[in-house]
């Protein structure tokens, strides 16, 4: 938080996560402060959440003052809503007012990286991956503690000069294609030509260079072409 000439900012949001920054002057506002502050008129239905340094949310009453110089606060969002949802992720608590979360809300609340996931923890049961896509139910039962996770290996089917195989991770390598086309081909005189089409990266079809990567998905397509050097 940036206290400049005696101004407070923080980080504000609105039935989201997409933060914008606001300014009040007094260092302890009441939570209806900090509604007027960013604009919104705290006489409607809202509920006002501190996003504490541990990943928890905190209930802010519209007449309950709040110290922004507590350290590490400075992000708060606010829903219009009756109605509040709790669940916790790895343990911490958060307040969600709205009946539906996206599986993004829960990637940015979790700060993890691209090694690892978030499930829906089924006691008894198989976690479930949560996709960054994907609308959570809120309502439904026993939707309320999500998990991070290692991420798992993803597999996917892909054609190679009219074969199926299946491989994990949503990358390939020119190399790896070579050596699924043709198994120990260690010869230094041979030259492989790839191409691909129907891949997940920007350009969906194309030629694959020796060292060079490209996304797939379900169905990717390649055809390789084994020549010699002269």
């Amino acid at each position: 938080m940036n206290n400049t000439n005696d101004r407070y900012r923080i980080k504000f949001a609105l039935n989201d996560l997409n933060f914008r920054s606001i300014e009040l002057n007094d260092p302890v506002p009441l939570g209806r402060q900090i509604l007027t502050a960013a604009g919104i008129d705290p006489r409607g239905d809202f509920s006002l959440n501190a996003i504490l340094p541990s990943g928890d949310f905190e209930d802010i009453r519209l007449d309950e003052p709040f110290d922004l110089r507590r350290k590490g606060v400075e992000k708060f969002v606010a829903f219009q809503t009756d109605r509040t949802f709790k669940l916790t992720l790895d343990d911490r608590e958060i307040l969600w007012g709205k009946s539906t979360m996206q599986g993004s809300d829960l990637y940015t609340l979790s700060g993890v990286g691209n090694d690892r996931a978030v499930f829906l923890e089924v006691r008894g049961g198989t976690d479930t991956l949560i996709k960054p896509e994907e609308t959570i139910d809120l309502t439904a039962p026993g939707v309320e503690r999500f998990i991070t996770a290692p991420r798992p290996a993803i597999e996917i089917q892909i054609v190679i000069n009219g074969r199926s195989h299946v491989v994990k991770g949503s990358e390939v390598t020119y190399e790896q294609i070579v050596q699924l086309a043709c198994p120990g081909s260690h010869n230094p005189k041979s030259y492989f030509s790839v191409t691909y089409r129907k891949a997940d990266s920007q350009t969906s079809q194309g030629e694959l260079a020796a060292g060079g990567v490209v996304k797939i998905k379900q169905g990717t397509i390649f055809n390789v072409t084994k020549t010699d050097k002269s």
